[in-house]
């Protein structure tokens, strides 16, 4: 076991303050030739080099170490055990040895588990563990988390196999609070101190000190002991090298205002952050120990939110139907069709207009900036979709604070069809997250920064061949904060069934989509073309043969019957514009 004199515990239950150490990443890829050397590699090829960061932070004033192991989750979550596993005990045998001098603690680092990984999170996080603990390390730092996906059961299995254990966990906001996830800072310290086995729950990365600082104010706590551990400040890029320039002089004035809040008993620092910073933060606090505030006088009102109004949700909240109709947005910027074609389904009784984002992943219009344009101009209620393939989470932000602002409050949130193939090596897809981790951020969006939230919308495949994966997952976006669904087109019985089904497990509204399908042309491309269409073998066949006015009166018919049966389980309808056939539609909806 790990030989140590000092008891964490005892010192937080005396009012101490606990110093970790800093950045172990950012300073070794700062030596010489070591920027492209992955860090924990050096375990085995530059082991007197990490034993010599480990030595300087203790040197500054670090009650504990880190081990050089935050990126393995990786390797454990992708089945590289061996090169993982050699790394990671590598990595606790330099930490010990570094700290049996010092009396200081040695804590096993755990980076966050990697999405698409052959292991889930917890399996990821225990794999590690069983190691640590093999290696004679009882002390966790699970550090910059954006979900607690794992985290309980990780907890849990740690304390049934070292009931002495201690357990940290850390997760990263970003300057509004929220995740890269999408998720509120403010939650995962809700959820993580719930968790019996977890002893202390805090933030670290994400953020310089200050937004940190200004984030902490604003957290509910109880005031039980908390870890922060900011950045040096904000990074820049030079020479493409990340580079932050955060000084140890500001990083302490920071820091200190963030012991004086309550909990904040567990300090280090993370990017940027080097033993000078932490030797600076020792000796401040050391010189004025900080005087903490109580948590209930930090009570603070929460503001007077003034939302807009909402006709589309509002008319589906009063069980209401409703009919929203898709026009796809121009391919270049000639807009007179798209505006002249909103106005007639305005007219014929459309609630709504869905607008495609870049649909089968081809440039058009900007569907956030045509929304704004038509409910400015035409007073007509816009619903874009919102692809998570081109936009990073920052790109994101900033777009849906620009539709809130022009009072379009309704989203629909799709992953979105990737970049076609021939040109992938010219335009790459982004795909930061996918539409459950967007509905979670635009949730916590509503939470955060917007007196009038989104109403959110999703996709839902009807024509699926496995449709319980897919209720599966439109459960799942209900809780990230889904509202309503818009199918894909019903075109056989099979969709009809799954559309039932959708309506006895599914708690939002729903909206049955419905194409008009105008030759028989037509209806083979979509059954072999389009992802997520059938046509059933029967429509197929009483379109064979018809010229296009006779096609287009079998689409009327059709559609108004599909309606018609689809009626019971729907809360409206999604119709979607072939072809700009407007007229089409505007018949369509008159025969309704």
């Amino acid at each position: 076991m790990n030989e140590k004199k000092m008891d964490i515990r005892a010192l937080l239950q005396e009012g101490g303050t606990f110093f970790f150490d800093g950045a172990m990443g950012t300073y070794y890829a700062d030596l010489p030739e070591r920027e492209q050397v992955r860090c924990e590699e050096a375990n085995l090829l530059h082991a007197a080099e990490i034993m010599g960061i480990h030595r300087a932070y203790l040197e500054a004033g670090a009650m504990a170490l880190k081990t050089n192991t935050y990126g393995l989750s990786e390797d454990f979550a992708f089945s590289h055990t061996v090169a993982g596993e050699t790394m990671l005990r590598a990595g606790c045998r330099l930490a010990k040895n570094a700290a049996a001098d010092y009396d200081a603690l040695v804590f096993g680092d755990i980076g966050p588990a990697p999405d698409g990984g052959a292991f889930s999170p917890a399996e990821c996080y225990i794999r590690q563990a069983e190691l640590f603990l093999d290696e004679g390390i009882t002390h966790f730092l699970v550090e910059t988390l954006s979900t607690d996906d794992g985290i309980a059961d990780f907890a849990r299995h740690v304390r049934r196999r070292c009931p002495e254990a201690f357990i940290i966990i850390s997760y990263a906001v970003g300057y509004d609070g929220v995740t890269r996830d999408g998720i509120l800072g403010q939650a995962l310290y809700d959820r993580t101190r719930a968790i019996p086995e977890v002893d202390v729950t805090g933030f670290n990365c994400g953020s310089g000190p200050h937004h940190l600082l200004k984030f902490l104010r604003t957290l509910k706590t109880d005031g039980a002991p908390m870890i922060v551990m900011p950045n040096a400040g904000n990074p820049t890029v030079i020479c493409r090298k990340t580079v932050y320039h955060g000084t140890p002089e500001y990083f302490t004035e920071k820091m200190l205002q963030i012991a004086a809040l309550p909990g904040a008993v567990i300090l280090g620092g993370c990017c940027g952050t080097t033993p000078e910073h932490i030797s600076a933060l020792r000796r401040a606090v050391e010189a004025q120990p900080p005087v903490r505030v109580r948590v209930a006088e930090r009570a603070a009102e929460e503001p007077v939110r003034r939302a807009d109004p909402n006709p589309f949700w509002e008319k589906l909240e009063t069980g209401k139907r409703v009919i929203a109709v898709e026009l796809d947005p121009p391919v270049d910027d000639e807009i007179d069709f798209f505006v002249d074609g909103v106005r007639v389904l305005r007219d014929a009784g459309a609630d709504a207009v869905t607008i495609a984002d870049c649909p089968i992943g081809r440039p058009r219009a900007d569907s956030s900036i045509l929304a704004a344009k038509i409910r400015r101009e035409l007073g007509v209620e816009p619903l874009p979709h919102m692809t998570c393939r081109d936009r990073n989470l920052n790109a994101t932000k900033a777009l849906l604070l620009g539709l809130s602002i022009e009072g379009v409050h309704n989203v629909l949130l799709v992953t979105g069809d990737p970049i076609p193939s021939e040109n992938r090596d010219e335009v790459k897809s982004v795909f930061n997250f996918n539409s459950r981790k967007l509905a979670r951020f635009v949730t916590s969006l509503n939470e955060t920064a917007l007196r009038t939230p989104f109403r959110v919308f999703a996709a839902l495949n009807v024509n699926a061949p496995n449709f319980r994966i897919q209720l599966e997952m439109a459960q799942e976006k209900e809780a990230a904060g889904v509202a309503g669904f818009l199918t894909q087109p019903v075109l056989s019985p099979e969709a009809v069934e799954n559309l039932q089904l959708a309506r006895q497990t599914l708690s939002g509204k729903l909206l049955g989509g419905i194409f008009p399908v105008v030759s028989h042309r037509n209806a083979l491309f979509l059954n072999n073309e389009i992802a997520g269409i059938r046509v059933s073998d029967d429509i197929i066949a009483r379109y064979e043969g018809k010229d296009r006015a006779e096609a287009e009166a079998l689409a009327v018919e059709l559609s108004a019957q599909m309606a018609q049966t689809i009626a019971p389980y729907t809360d409206g309808l999604y119709f979607m514009t072939p072809f700009k056939r407007v007229a089409l539609m505007e018949r369509i909806l008159k025969a309704l």
